[in-house]
């Protein structure tokens, strides 16, 4: 079975238009798997058939509907089938194309931006930027868990500091999600979990960098090494910046130093 994109732009808005597509699509033999709105004025459609020949038949009828303007027709992208599923497109940097931007409120699109990504196999290097308490560790669990897949933490102060040094049994599998806090990674004198940190980037598996720019500085990796960048703040205009972010894990460690130390394993 063979999935394609739909996507119009309504010119005329009359009734019983929507049922005149989906009509032509069902003598054509054409299933629709999802429609929804994906912005004002255009809906979207995955569409599915046994034959390329039933979809080519489709656009070159679909095309000379004087009511309608079609926008795209193509196999699905990962941004076509998240806008059908949750009836927006991802933001996407106009200068940097792997750069993706959410806000806190659309924390379940970003999940599941994120386990369509997981999903996929071999090696994929994810960086997320985003200030404190905004929902950057827990989208990443969460995506793991819709994803099917294990997470591990390399690094990360999302209860304790904690800085792993080894991996254990089937800690080591491919198929698990490497998760660490650049800053935290970056800061950490231990050489055991820098060569920890080497070891798992070579592995053909998912990794996810929170803090990427923090990661790449004083080490061997650059920002264009990563496949995607996502940012995520808790409004549109809000910055990011690091001075905060390296005051806050700074005062997190005197503190856990003071109480109960950090793990270190």
């Amino acid at each position: 079975m063979k999935e394609w994109y739909f996507e119009y732009e309504i010119q005329v808005n009359r009734p019983g238009l929507l049922g005149d597509i989906a009509s032509l699509l069902g003598m054509l033999r054409v299933n629709i798997v999802t429609i929804n709105g994906v912005d004002q004025g255009r809906r979207g459609m995955l569409l599915r058939a046994e034959h390329d020949v039933q979809l080519e038949r489709f656009e070159q009828i679909v095309s000379t509907i004087e009511t309608i303007a079609v926008k795209k027709f193509r196999e699905p992208k990962l941004r076509d089938i998240l806008a059908v599923r949750h009836g927006r497109y991802i933001q996407r940097d106009a200068d940097d194309r792997k750069t993706f931007r959410f806000v806190r409120d659309e924390l379940g699109l970003l999940v599941d931006f994120m386990a369509e990504i997981f999903k996929q196999e071999g090696h994929k290097l994810v960086g997320i930027r985003g200030m404190p308490r905004v929902g950057k560790t827990e989208s990443v669990v969460a995506a793991s868990v819709s994803a099917n897949k294990k997470w591990i933490f390399l690094s990360s102060t999302m209860i304790k500091q904690t800085v792993r040094n080894s991996l254990m049994g089937d800690e080591h599998n491919s198929n698990n999600i490497f998760i660490l806090d650049g800053i935290v990674t970056r800061r950490s004198a231990d050489e055991r979990h820098q060569q920890l940190v080497r070891e798992m980037m070579r592995m053909p598996t998912i990794k996810v960098v929170e803090h990427p720019d923090m990661f790449v500085q004083q080490s061997e990796y650059n920002i264009e090494d990563f496949d995607y960048i996502i940012e995520l703040r808790h409004h549109p205009d809000e910055k990011i910046t690091y001075e905060v972010l390296e005051r806050n894990n700074f005062m997190g460690d005197q503190n856990q130093s003071d109480m109960f130390g950090g793990f270190n394993f």
